[in-house]
């Protein structure tokens, strides 16, 4: 007998109906027979909301009357996805939910869909974060994720005529959202700009020119089986000073609100476009302001009621994280409190400050480790920009100390007259830095902050990314998981993913092997009616679903998978590929381009283009389609990923940090074509080297390459399969003629092509023959495919948190 050990809430379905039936009564003032879907989502939600609130207030004053240290998680973005089934799982209501919706006389599909998806991230650091505050919730780890709430996302994405990138605003908060609660009443004061003036004695005061109000939208983070629920605190932003009514009456209406505007900018958007100085200006501003809300908010939920709180006990309090280089003004911020605002000693706040904060770096590429203008910091921030300063000046008298040479210390200045280096300050001013996969963590020691680890070495360590298993398995993919259950005997595994390995043995059984191939099946014809619906696009379920599903950036490559597709396209129209012999395969694509990036957009364009027009030949119909899925989102992860066979993870090695995307193919049953880069390392050793599609340059030979001068245009004279696809850029059968609409993209392709595209492509198409052969044989890739989710234990972020409490936070869970 399987043994299931779920959450379920003793409500029945009946008193779960009339909880809704009150909300829509009271809160909603709406009858059930008035009531819309939305309706009902509302009112369901916030009836799910009030179970788990008793828990919610028990883990709060637990957090600041234990002994057990709290984690403040900063975050730029938190990508959350929708709230509602999550919810219902963790309360041990989702039963009962279907049932009272039913009786309610309305569809629980209709009431489901009715959620808007948040719009608080873009990719994987938002979708890692989130994650990991569900982690710590499901352990019974006491955290805050602090971050910004939004107005309207990144942007909601759209494509032209043309195939272009379109950037139209998120409308996330559009409808009522009952899931982020306003807390007026614990607002905190941030300010910018002005002066720093010398006090009689010596000590500094900051005189700002102007101050916004950072008030704070609470979201209920329940465990899973923990019967603990945690905070996920957004900041946002508004003005002292909303509206003139002196400019109003004078009939200068825009002038009436322009302070109001000034603030509200700060919480509009994630990742405003930074090419000018206004930009950066309102990226700067954003950061500090969540920021310093969030670190004077946790010194009022930690010393509640107190003028002068003994800061010294702050770090056994309360640990932070800083999540990349977005959060790392905190530094300064804190000492500029402990300094200015509590009367600190310089040692003392350093003491303080270096034991608060650890540093995660997310990136191996120079250009994303933020360095911001000194004078830029001065304008915004003068005070931190002197702090800054003397923490530089402490940081070379340290370095000379341990016997570092000039230039060396040259090399690792935090400050350099003109810019400040934030990754740099993170790790000086923090107790641990890690990387987010084994590869990484060592490339960041050995390059991209070797000088740091030299000095520094027992700082870095590192803890490999992880997704969680509640939503990318149990709630996405309800079928597989239902399989695995049934497999194990047990539904345990949601809460010990490593479990998984309890499936190895029946990868030899082929009955079972089939029942997997069948869940597979019918996900992918969930998949096509889901896309019809969503999209209007006819999917064949019967042809290899092969995704690619990422940020657009150069390093990724989607510019390699979009030239194979033209190769075997090409191949299929000149007749040196019979159409009968190919496999046939349908490419999903799903990628944002930052706005201002060029070459990226320019690729999503050509990939529109390319479908447009194998979409529009019969030549291919049934063997070959192409398809860039519109805004990629959480939502579609969760239809998309269950349904995919073909996984593609090709970034050029030594570029990736980890990757979780791959991750959640891996444990959805999808077999994976990639690099030795990032987290694909961890994978492939797990699931085993004949169960990954490896090919590709390895980091020492991609090193090799740029040493010894990389010229990409040889690449493309040596194979015609190449030139060709190229050619047919160039030559305008994807733009309608036009010679000149790819003109950059092959010119950097043939001239620069700084992640190897080029070089790759002869390697990756040999894989595919190799993949195409295996997929014929249905028995044994579906073989394969459940031997990387019985392997994919590892990856799960309750594995990733309990290696942050053990190697970084030390601390444990709150006592029951």
């Amino acid at each position: 007998m399987t043994e299931i050990t779920a959450p379920k809430s003793p409500v029945t379905a009946e008193q779960f109906a009339d909880e809704i039936r009150e909300q829509l009564k009271y809160t909603q003032n709406v009858t059930t027979e008035q009531a819309t879907p939305a309706d009902v989502y509302v009112a369901a939600s916030k009836a799910v909301r009030n179970h788990l609130a008793d828990s919610w207030f028990k883990t709060q004053a637990d957090t600041v009357n234990g002994n057990t240290k709290a984690v403040g998680y900063l975050s730029a973005e938190f990508l959350m996805g929708k709230q509602l089934r999550n919810a219902l799982l963790n309360a041990g209501l989702t039963e009962q939910f279907d049932k009272a919706v039913e009786a309610l006389g309305f569809k629980v599909q209709d009431v489901v869909d009715a959620e808007y998806e948040p719009g608080l991230g873009n990719g994987g650091l938002g979708r890692l974060a989130a994650c990991f505050i569900d982690s710590l919730a499901s352990l019974g780890v006491p955290a805050f994720g602090y971050g910004i709430q939004y107005k309207y996302g990144i942007f909601k994405q759209e494509f032209d005529k043309d195939g272009k990138q379109v950037e139209t605003p998120d409308y996330w908060l559009a409808n009522e959202e009952p899931w982020g609660h306003i807390d007026y009443n614990r607002d905190q004061k941030v300010s910018f700009g002005g002066k720093v003036v010398e006090n009689a004695d010596g000590t500094k005061t900051w005189q700002p020119a102007w101050s916004v109000r950072a008030v704070p939208v609470d979201y209920l983070v329940p465990g899973y089986k923990s019967g603990r629920v945690n905070t996920l605190r957004l900041w946002s932003a508004k003005s002292y000073d909303e509206f003139d009514l002196l400019a109003f009456n004078r009939s200068e209406y825009m002038e009436a609100v322009t302070p109001q505007v000034k603030a509200e900018n700060i919480s509009k958007i994630l990742y405003p476009e930074d090419s000018t100085k206004v930009g950066k200006e309102l990226r700067l501003e954003q950061q500090y302001f969540f920021v310093s809300a969030s670190l004077h908010d946790a010194i009022r939920v930690f010393y509640p009621g107190q003028d002068k709180p003994d800061l010294t006990t702050f770090p056994n309090k309360i640990v932070f994280q800083l999540n990349d280089t977005h959060p790392v003004i905190g530094i300064p911020e804190l000492m500029r409190i402990l300094i200015d605002e509590y009367g600190y000693d310089w040692d003392t706040a350093w003491s303080i400050t270096t034991k608060t904060f650890n540093y995660t770096c997310h990136t191996l590429l120079p250009e994303a480790l933020e360095v911001w203008p000194a004078s830029l910091i001065g304008e915004l921030l003068p005070r931190h920009l002197e702090i800054i300063e003397k923490i530089n000046a402490q940081f070379e008298d340290e370095l000379k100390s341990k016997g570092v040479d000039k230039n060396t210390i040259k090399d690792m200045a935090i400050y350099t007259g003109d810019a400040v280096r934030m990754a740099y300050l993170a790790t000086y001013g923090g107790s641990h830095v890690n990387g987010v996969a084994e590869l990484h963590s060592q490339l960041l020691k050995d390059v991209t902050l070797k000088n740091f680890s030299d000095v520094y070495p027992d700082k870095f360590t590192n803890v490999t990314n992880g997704v969680t298993p509640r939503r990318f398995v149990k709630l996405a993919n309800p079928r597989l998981s239902d399989l695995i259950t049934e497999g194990l005997g047990t539904d345990k595994w949601l809460s010990d993913l490593e479990m998984l390995k309890g499936l190895e043995p029946l990868a030899k059984d082929d009955e079972f092997v089939k029942k997997f191939a069948a869940v597979k099946k019918a996900n992918k014809v969930d998949f096509a009616a889901y896309a019809k619906r969503e999209y209007g696009f006819e999917l064949d379920p019967n042809t290899m679903f092969n995704t690619m599903v990422k940020r657009l950036h150069e390093y990724k490559r989607q510019s390699l998978k979009i030239l194979s597709v033209i190769s075997t396209y090409a191949d299929i129209k000149s007749g040196k590929v019979k159409a009968e012999d190919v496999t046939p395969r349908t490419v999903f694509f799903g990628a944002k381009a930052a706005p201002g990036y060029y070459l990226a957009k320019m690729t999503i364009q050509l990939i529109n283009n390319v479908s447009r027009v194998i979409s529009s030949d019969p030549a291919v119909k049934g063997k070959l389609a192409v398809h860039m899925l519109p805004n990629y989102n959480i939502e579609m992860a969760q239809n998309l990923i269950p349904a995919t066979e073909l996984d593609e993870q090709i970034s050029q090695a030594g570029k990736e940090a980890s990757g979780t995307g791959n991750m959640k193919f891996a444990l959805n049953g999808a077999l994976t074509v990639g690099t030795l880069d990032g987290a694909n390392v961890e994978i492939r050793e797990r699931v085993g080297a004949d169960n990954f599609f490896l090919f590709g340059m390895t980091v020492d030979e991609v090193e090799a390459q740029y040493a010894n001068g990389y010229n990409p245009a040889k690449y493309y004279e040596a194979d015609p399969r190449l030139k060709q696809a190229i050619d047919l850029v160039a030559d305008g059968t994807f733009s309608n003629g036009d010679r000149n609409a790819y003109s950059p993209l092959v010119a950097d392709w043939l001239t620069k092509d700084w992640f190897m595209t080029l070089a790759d492509f002869s390697a990756y198409m040999d894989i595919q023959s190799e993949i195409e052969a295996l997929y014929a044989d249905e028995l044994e890739w579906n073989r394969k495919a459940l031997l990387n989710v019985a392997n994919s234990g590892y990856f799960s972020s309750d594995r990733s948190m309990e290696d942050y409490l053990e190697r970084i936070w030390h601390t444990a869970p709150l006592a029951d």
